[in-house]
Formats: structure tokens, C-alpha cells, sequence
């Protein structure tokens, strides 16, 4: 698929993937030889979205991320000599501060570059009246219940964005745009749609680099982090793993890459790993277009460069996610040391007794209590280390009273002398102390307006919600694998760990997680699809399947199955 216009791909290279991610990723960007025509980065998740917001209504802490302040400082020089431009939502829950900051950082540094930042995130103004009058309209995404139902107080609200609005901001000029909640991927979208000037309908190329976006949007989990096939990356260059580039074409095309001379890989794998997550099925969404991804492609073209094709767009939903953010509460937890022979029954002594000594006026007011083992003995442990697991009382109540020294630390420990053998508490009890909780809450509302403020001076831009968009149902299709064998075709077999044969990834929403699974070539394909029905999915969940929804679906161009649930799962 070449290019159908002159101009060339857009170099677009991802430097930030989480709150967590390294800090001087930004600087060195601007700096190496290597050209790159935009820069972004995501600083936002489910992490810190609600705990900022929280923050900020009780006007406690910055809403914004620092450590962008400090990433971006030393890499401006470089930008604004290069012409580097860069879009990235560290503005968190207060974008309009961070723009503030940079502003002046830059004005302070006599550099000339333009700054905007998008207005129509934050959009508690204008949903406060429907949450008080018509709450049961209000439904969670995942659970089907309504706000109603939910029995928490919202402080904030905050919906997604696409990446128009940063397509606007570049063409009238801007260097840096500072964002709040777009998407993930929406500065990928923004930064294409501006370089080869798309139309808002232009659907397949907007989904294109969609799907692109959502391949680099988590830094180096496509060129080697978080990889379950790590033990086959290089490991003399372990700890410089290059970060990803996406170059897209006017026409759509997508090569993704990382820096030359970095560690890590960029391979069929480690896309299809990155392709999985978070996904819920054949329709990706987002405030710009809805990708059809069920005939996606990736393909090996060089060494460290992937191609991706297969991908259709459609016109986008006329709403988006917002997350509705309340206090919840208080939550405290303490940790047992357990050794030895007999875990389950001395938990359940354990338990006994410290139920016993809250009593039930104690317990009334908990609204959630649960006692949970990590890790296991092996039946024949070489050390003590390996004999030992970790218990962890956990609680959290409506006040933090409740959870007082007197009314959680006491009644726990106080015990401790009559209960299982070898009772040993973690004497750190930093973690016993109450500490405030939110509750969040995602839903749909129609998308907003947004506004695009500029530091140069030129008057603001309003950018209004796409008119051209469909109707998408509340869950997406599922159903078994289409072509399963009759195992006694593959001859003898030996038992082992799925996670011995296959390549997975698995990515939480909220209360929604999918684990998506594909085979490590093609000859293992028909074996994977005989394998994997929802039935066997459920089996091997064991204990943890509660009657939980499960949803299957199969991408036979890429050898893959993605299971979506209504719980957080881990697949080896």
C-alpha cells in the first residue's frame, strides 16, 4: 500500500506510556540524530485520573503531572530548533494549569514556540444537571447499573476526547499541545490527520493510525516491555529498549519501528501482544472513527519494522466515555507471614479469630472486609524464603473512625498469640492507617464541544462533536472458534503451562479485563482453536470464575482469541 500523495509518512515517536515511565525519554528524543516529526506521550490512567480529581475538588495537590514538567524542560532547546512538535495529556484533570507552566517555562528560556491546550474534558458543569434529576439514565458501562444504583456522591467528571482537536491546534500553528483526557491514542490520530490534512471522514486512514496510536501508546510494550517472550530479547541491551515510532502514510500505510541502535524488538509478536490489549472485540472506538479490526494484519518487512494493514473505519459513536469520580471512603490493610504446612486451614483460623475479636458492631460498619493469600508453599520448598506466603487483611469503611487504631490495628494484632503456629505480623504498619479511597464510575454522554486556547494570541478555535457518526451495541459480538480439529489429530501430547505454548496479554478497564491469547506460528493455530472454547477458558480460570460474562472472539489473521470478563485475570 503506497503512498497516493507526495508527502511523505509522518514520523510520529511515543516517549511516555504511563505516570510511570522514564523521565528523560523526551530529551534524548529531541536530541538524537534520529529524526521524528511529533512527539507524544500519555501520562494519564485509571491510576491517577481519579485520585487527581479527587485531589482537586477538596483543592489538595497539583492536577496536573509534574514529571512532564520536568521531562519536557530540557528537551524545548532541541525542539525548537529541530521543529519537533509534541502532544501529550499530562494536563491530568487541570490542563489549563500545565499550560500555564509550560507558557511560562518557554517564555523563560526566550524560545519561540507556540502552546495551546484543549478545553472539554472536564465536563462536570455540564452534566451536573442530568446526574441530580435523571440519575438512572446514567448506566456503567460494564455493569449495567445505574448511577442510581451506584450510591456515591460524584465530584468530577471527565469523558475522552479524540484527536481533532490536536489536529486543529498543529495546523493553526502550535508547537505543544497540552491536553487532558484524550484518548490513548488520539495524539497518533491528531498528529497524522494534521501532517497529510484528513478530513474528518477520511475513515480508513483515520483508523489506520487509530490502530497505530494504539500500538505505541504504551511506550516500549511494542518494541520489548512487558513482552511474555522476553527470555528471547537480546539481553545485552536489556536496559536500553528503544522507544516506538509509527510512520504513517497520506494514504493510510503503518510501518512500526523503534529508534535504530536501541535494545528491545519490534516484531509480529510484540505488536500482536500490544494489539491485544485492552481490547474488547472487532470494533475499537473512539471519538474520531470506530475501527473494524477483525482482519487486521501484521507483517514482518525488515528487521524491527512491522507492517499493519486490514484495518477499516467506519464513522465514529456519537458518545463518549466520561468517569465519574466519588469518595468512597477509607481502607486500611495488614499483612500476615504464613509458613509451612496447612496454609488454608490456618488462614481459616486466622480468619476466625480476628472476625471474632472485631465483633459484629465493628464488622457492621466495614463495608468491605476479605482475608487473601499470595503466593503458595511448594510440596517440597528448599528454603524458608520459598515456604512462606504473604496474608493481607483488607478493609475499608465509610469513616475513618472505623478503621481507627482502636477499631482495626488492635482488634487484628491483639490476637496474634492465639492464633495459627508461627504467627508473625508485618511490624510496618504504615499501611494500617486510614487512607482516603475514590470510587469511579464510566458511562456514556453525547461528545462535547471542544475549544482549542492558544499562547500566541490568536483567538480561541471551537472544535463541534462529529455529525456523521452510528449507533454501537452495548456489548460486541461473540462466539466460539469457527474452526476447531478433532484433537487426536495432533498425535501424543505431554501436559505443560499454557504460557509454555502461547504468547498473551491481557489489559483491564475498569471492572471489564480481556486476555488475549495467540499462537507462536501458524502450525499451532488449529491445535489454539480447538483448544480455547469459552468452556476450557472458564475451566482454566479454576476458582476464580464466579458466573462472571464471558466473551470470546478470534482474529484468524493474526492467530489470536481475546476472552473479555468481568474480572481482572492473569494467564502464565
Amino acid at each position: 500500500m503506497g503512498s497516493l500523495n507526495p508527502t511523505r509518512p509522518v514520523r510520529i515517536m511515543n516517549i511516555s506510556g504511563s505516570p510511570c515511565d522514564k523521565r528523560d525519554a523526551i530529551a534524548k528524543a529531541a536530541a538524537m540524530d534520529e529524526h521524528v516529526d511529533v512527539l507524544v506521550g500519555d501520562w494519564m490512567s485509571e491510576l491517577n485520573m481519579p485520585t487527581k480529581a479527587w485531589n482537586l475538588s477538596q483543592g489538595v495537590g497539583i492536577g496536573y503531572e509534574e514529571t512532564f514538567v520536568e521531562a519536557l524542560e530540557p528537551a524545548l532547546e532541541d525542539m525548537a530548533k529541530k521543529g519537533i512538535k509534541l502532544a501529550a495529556n499530562a494536563g491530568t484533570v487541570a490542563t489549563k494549569d500545565l499550560y500555564e507552566v509550560v507558557v511560562k517555562m518557554i517564555k523563560d528560556e526566550g524560545l519561540d514556540l507556540t502552546v495551546a491546550w484543549i478545553e472539554g474534558d472536564v465536563v462536570m458543569d455540564l452534566v451536573r444537571g442530568g446526574l441530580e434529576k435523571e440519575p438512572e439514565k446514567f448506566v456503567h458501562i460494564s455493569t449495567g447499573k445505574s448511577l442510581e444504583e451506584w450510591g456515591f456522591e460524584p465530584v468530577f467528571a471527565q469523558c475522552y476526547l479524540g484527536g481533532m482537536g490536536i489536529a486543529t491546534a498543529f495546523k493553526a500553528g502550535a508547537d505543544v499541545v497540552i491536553c487532558g483526557r484524550v484518548a490513548d491514542a488520539s495524539p497518533i490520530i491528531g498528529a497524522a490527520a494534521w501532517w497529510h490534512g484528513w478530513s474528518r471522514t477520511d475513515y480508513n486512514q483515520l483508523a489506520q493510525s487509530l490502530i497505530a496510536g494504539h500500538l505505541i501508546e504504551c511506550s516500549v510494550y511494542v518494541t520489548g516491555g512487558n513482552f511474555t517472550g522476553f527470555k528471547t530479547l537480546d539481553w545485552e541491551q536489556i536496559n536500553s529498549i528503544g522507544y516506538p515510532i509509527a510512520e504513517i502514510a497520506y494514504d493510510g500505510d503503518v510501518v512500526i519501528t523503534k529508534v535504530e541502535n536501541t535494545g528491545g524488538l519490534v516484531s509480529k509478536e510484540t505488536c500482536k501482544e500490544q494489539l491485544l490489549y485492552e481490547i474488547q472485540g472487532m470494533y475499537y472506538l473512539n471519538c474520531d472513527v470506530t475501527a473494524v479490526i477483525d482482519k487486521a494484519s501484521l507483517t514482518d518487512i525488515a528487521p524491527n519494522r512491522v507492517r499493519l494493514s486490514g484495518i477499516i473505519g467506519r464513522p465514529p459513536p456519537a458518545t463518549t466515555k466520561m468517569g465519574l469520580t466519588a469518595f468512597g471512603g477509607y481502607q486500611a490493610e495488614l499483612h500476615w507471614a504464613m509458613i509451612g504446612l496447612d496454609i488454608e486451614e490456618r488462614v481459616k483460623l486466622l480468619e476466625t479469630k480476628v472476625k471474632h475479636s472485631f465483633g459484629k458492631a465493628r464488622l457492621a460498619k466495614f463495608s468491605l472486609l476479605d482475608i487473601s493469600v499470595y503466593g503458595s508453599v511448594p510440596e517440597n520448598p528448599r528454603t524458608q524464603n520459598s515456604a512462606i506466603v504473604d496474608v493481607r487483611l483488607f478493609a475499608q469503611a465509610r469513616n475513618a473512625q472505623d478503621l481507627s487504631e482502636t477499631n482495626f490495628i488492635r482488634p487484628a494484632l491483639d490476637i496474634n498469640m492465639h492464633t495459627y503456629p508461627a504467627a508473625t505480623f508485618h511490624t510496618d504498619l504504615r499501611t494500617a492507617v486510614p487512607k482516603p479511597y475514590t470510587e469511579y464510575f464510566p458511562t456514556l454522554i453525547p461528545q462535547p464541544t471542544q475549544t482549542i486556547h492558544f499562547s500566541s494570541g490568536q483567538s480561541s478555535m471551537k472544535l463541534e462533536p462529529p455529525t456523521d457518526t452510528i449507533v454501537h451495541p452495548a456489548t460486541q459480538p461473540s462466539y466460539e472458534p469457527t474452526d476447531p480439529v478433532d484433537f487426536r489429530s495432533f498425535g501424543s501430547t505431554k501436559r505443560m503451562p499454557l504460557g509454555r505454548v502461547v504468547y498473551s496479554r491481557a489489559g483491564d478497564k475498569g471492572s471489564n479485563c480481556n486476555v488475549g491469547l495467540f499462537a507462536r506460528n501458524a502450525e499451532e493455530w488449529p491445535w489454539l482453536c480447538t483448544l480455547l472454547s469459552t468452556e476450557k477458558f472458564i475451566e482454566l480460570m479454576a476458582d476464580e470464575f464466579k458466573g462472571q460474562k464471558i466473551d470470546c472472539m478470534e482474529f484468524s489473521n493474526l492467530g489470536q482469541f481475546i476472552f473479555s470478563s468481568m474480572i481482572i485475570l492473569i494467564v502464565e
